[in-house]
């Protein structure tokens, strides 16, 4: 039982062959997926995939890069996507300052009212970090962000940061660039933090694991993430991937 807690088979990339892909991941122990919107098209698109799939679920929510492009339309219908039985939390939200299409104040202000959304409708929340740590942490901590909680979702950081979010009620996700050669702090995360505060995840199709680095992911390469992790830890796959499973339906309330 491998659980993928963040994916986003919406993209285009997955147009010419989504059956396969996810025949794929079933086929390597997949058994739950989220499926994560960000904008109108991809969040509309994960609603339709929760509702074909029986195993997947969907996170909604509105992307920092694309701050500046959200509406108070946009958040009253995030809003009443929440009540879906299968909308699992709100999200991927949070800062980017890799780009600069949404000036960094206006990611601040479309970041905290996500916030305070999650904390209204009481699911938890998917943080997506670019280059923005000491931001998103203040942010966090001043919205009370711990009362909903949720996923440092592809966690980057230092393990002192980690141990931070976990302080305030936040899961560490960790991708395919655990497996990488040359990281070395997912790995000390990955060492340090309990596995009862870890997650796994693809975010494909972005950041395929090693051997596939460079090429396009997809959820069943989660696997790859969950064997890097029980290494690391000196435990077996197994224990991982149950672990990270149990985390994961207990994270965002599923049974």
């Amino acid at each position: 039982m491998l659980f993928d807690t963040h994916v986003h088979l919406n993209a285009e990339q997955y147009n010419e062959d989504l059956e396969e892909v996810i025949l794929r991941a079933q086929n390597e122990g997949v058994t739950n997926m989220v499926v994560v919107g960000f904008d109108r098209p991809t969040i509309q698109r994960a609603m339709e995939l929760t509702e074909r799939y029986e195993f997947i679920y969907a996170c909604v929510g509105w992307h920092p890069v694309d701050a500046i492009d959200m509406t108070d339309e946009d958040l009253v219908w995030i809003e009443e996507l929440a009540s879906h039985p299968k909308v699992v939390a709100i999200g991927e939200m949070g800062l980017d300052y890799h780009w600069d299409k949404s000036p960094k104040e206006i990611q601040k202000e479309v970041f905290r009212k996500q916030i305070r959304l999650a904390k209204k409708v009481k699911l938890p929340i998917v943080i997506h970090n670019r280059e923005a740590t000491a931001d998103i942490v203040e942010i966090l901590a001043e919205e009370r962000a711990e009362e909903v909680g949720g996923i440092m979702h592809c966690f980057s950081g230092s393990p002192e940061v980690a141990r931070k979010c976990v302080e305030m009620n936040f899961y560490i996700s960790l991708g395919g660039p655990v497996t990488f050669k040359n990281a070395r702090k997912p790995k000390e995360v990955a060492a340090e933090i309990p596995l009862d505060k870890l997650l796994i995840e693809t975010d494909c199709p972005y950041l395929a694991p090693h051997p596939y680095r460079g090429k396009r992911n997809e959820p069943g390469y989660v696997k790859l993430v969950a064997e890097e992790i029980a290494e690391i830890k000196g435990l077996t796959f197994a224990e991982v991937a149950e672990a990270t499973t149990r985390n994961a339906k207990k994270c965002f309330a599923i049974n």
